[in-house]
């Protein structure tokens, strides 16, 4: 053992010239292989901090607060008490529809009426038995014919030619720069989306009676969550069912379309100024179908921009561009 002892230590003492000699050429290789690794390990630190700059500077910039929510008006978007016609209407078509209605509609059910009555009134007095013991034998007259004829045609002609506009004006499309928003119907609540303004779909629920009360709305219309939309500017509502059938009604705007699961029904209207503007599911949809109330509220347009920024969406004006921007490459390329 003192033998192999003695012979390593020979082998050792004689190699550590060789080993002193080597140091630093192994140092500068380890340093010249560690160096291109600490480049490799700062490029990837140096590749996160790029990649997170753009993300700051993509930030957005500080939320814009909503606009106050607004009060109703009594009696203004609304049943009033004791109200037995057509609620006052806020678009063009409610306007015509209500025109139609009262101007036209009622007062000729009410003069055909009266004039029907008087004629029964006249015929039981004029021809009754103790007057005329022995009866007419007349079996025609062909001026009352004519009269009887004429008469109905002339007067359906007349209340065909605003009933036919009405009918055009309802289903008119929405001109291209229309505020677009996707209605749904849920069991038992409704959802909106505003595709063109970036903004995804939030719900409204009913306010329990109390909540309603204290915000000064009527309990069973009044929602947590409206659907704002711009006063003066067109609307297009994309309204569609994600369970069974429901209906979008509003009276005073005179939208009324059902919300179908797999179509995609479309109505179109500008609302003439701002308020709020209540509805409810107008199809029997299951056990709270009583309990879809519709509230829609119309500010001025500046508004409007304002509150679609406060939900981090686009105004009209920012996502026109966009789309003008997006469909100018694609003109480019068909020429």
């Amino acid at each position: 053992m003192k033998k192999v002892k003695s012979l390593v230590l020979a082998g050792l003492l004689a190699l550590a010239p060789t080993l002193v000699s080597n140091g630093p050429a192994l140092a500068q290789e380890n340093a010249a292989t560690a160096a291109p690794a600490a480049e490799n390990a700062a490029v990837p630190a140096e590749s996160a901090a790029n990649a997170t700059a753009p993300a700051a500077q993509a930030a957005p910039a500080a939320t814009v607060a909503a606009p106050p929510r607004m009060k109703p008006t009594e009696g203004i978007g609304m049943p009033k008490p004791g109200e037995i016609t057509l609620q006052e209407q806020f678009t063009s078509t409610g306007h015509t529809a209500r025109w139609l209605h009262d101007v036209m509609l009622l007062p000729l059910i009410f003069a055909i009426s009266i004039f029907v009555l008087i004629l029964m009134i006249y015929a039981m007095w004029k021809f009754r038995r103790s007057a005329n013991p022995v009866p007419s034998k007349t079996s025609h007259n062909t001026l009352i014919e004519v009269i009887w004829t004429v008469v109905p045609v002339v007067i359906l002609l007349v209340v065909a030619v605003p009933s036919i506009g009405l009918l055009a004006d309802q289903y008119k499309p929405a001109p291209k720069d229309a505020v677009v928003v996707k209605v749904t119907g849920y069991q038992w609540y409704w959802g909106y989306e505003y595709p063109d303004n970036g903004i995804p779909e939030f719900v409204s629920n009913m306010l329990p009676e109390d909540k309603a009360k204290a915000n000064g709305e009527p309990y069973l219309l009044a929602p947590d969550n409206r659907l704002v939309l711009p006063a003066g500017r067109p609307i297009k509502l994309i309204i569609t069912g994600a369970d069974v059938i429901h209906a979008f009604a509003v009276p005073s705007l005179w939208v009324k379309m059902d919300a179908v699961p797999g179509r995609l029904n479309e109505k179109s209207f500008t609302i003439d100024k701002p308020g709020v503007y209540y509805g409810q599911c107008s199809e029997l949809c299951g056990a709270r179908h009583g309990f879809m109330p519709i509230a829609i509220e119309a500010l001025p347009p500046e508004q409007f921009d304002q509150w679609v920024l406060s939900q981090g969406g686009k105004p009209a004006t920012a996502a026109a561009a966009e789309k003008t921007a997006d469909a100018a490459p694609a003109a480019d390329a068909k020429i």
